[in-house]
């Protein structure tokens, strides 16, 4: 069962990603009427979101109910993106453990959908058609492969702790998709290949092996990321 996110939660992720993006720069003051208006929901889970970023060195409170972007900022996202990097190792350690024969079957069956896409992609390509509406749907279909991986560890306390981790919402991951996409088209073919690996991993029960793989994986993806303009 997928972990329920809480309006906190939201707000949490919302904020660490817009500092991550620096969408809110380093010494911009913050208050919780604000973030509240802007993500049009009350001060209390602001104020627990705010909390948790104290906590996590990306602001400092300089009053009661406001607060600064911290300019530690880098070092801070580093900080974030090696936890979400570990957890997804661990997540797909517990996936080996416990990944039913169903589950790693779906898998397989994505990864497949995933190929016929590529294959679409390449040849619209190769004809100069167009390929937007092809390649959401293949970003959907990977999502949903980790979604899949995720639900496979059998460990909601540590997806929920993954999701709350991400450097980047979903939103703004995907938006950095397609503007690296954009730029190279063979961007994360790489990684892609890696994902059958990761199945054959998981059904040998070979938990250290998913783990490396989703590891770095997962370092190659953030990297990517993070240097997009």
């Amino acid at each position: 069962m997928p972990a329920v996110e809480t309006l906190a939660d939201q707000a949490y992720g919302q904020l660490r990603t817009a500092i991550a993006a620096g969408e809110l720069a380093p010494g911009e003051k913050v208050t919780e009427r604000g973030v509240a208006a802007w993500l049009a929901i009350s001060p209390t889970p602001v104020r627990e979101a705010l909390r948790r970023l104290e906590l996590d060195g990306l602001i400092e409170r300089i009053g009661p109910r406001t607060v600064l972007v911290a300019a530690i900022r880098g070092a801070a996202i580093d900080d974030l993106a090696e936890v979400e990097v570990g957890l997804r190792g661990l997540v797909a350690r517990f996936a080996a453990r416990h990944a039913t024969a169903a589950q790693l079957d779906v898998l397989d069956n994505i990864l497949d959908r995933a190929d016929d896409l590529l294959i679409l992609l390449k040849e619209r390509r190769r004809t100069d058609q167009p390929v937007e509406r092809h390649l959401h749907e293949l970003l959907d279909t990977m999502l949903e492969f980790n979604d899949t991986v995720s639900a496979c560890a059998h460990n909601p306390v540590l997806v929920r702790m993954l999701e709350q981790s991400r450097v980047f919402s979903r939103p703004r991951r995907r938006e950095l998709l397609l503007r690296k996409v954009a730029e190279d088209d063979t961007f994360g073919l790489e990684r892609y290949t890696s994902h059958r690996a990761l199945v054959r991993a998981l059904r040998a029960g070979d938990s250290a092996a998913a783990e490396q793989l989703a590891l770095a994986d997962a370092q190659g993806g953030l990297a990517a990321l993070r240097e997009a303009p």
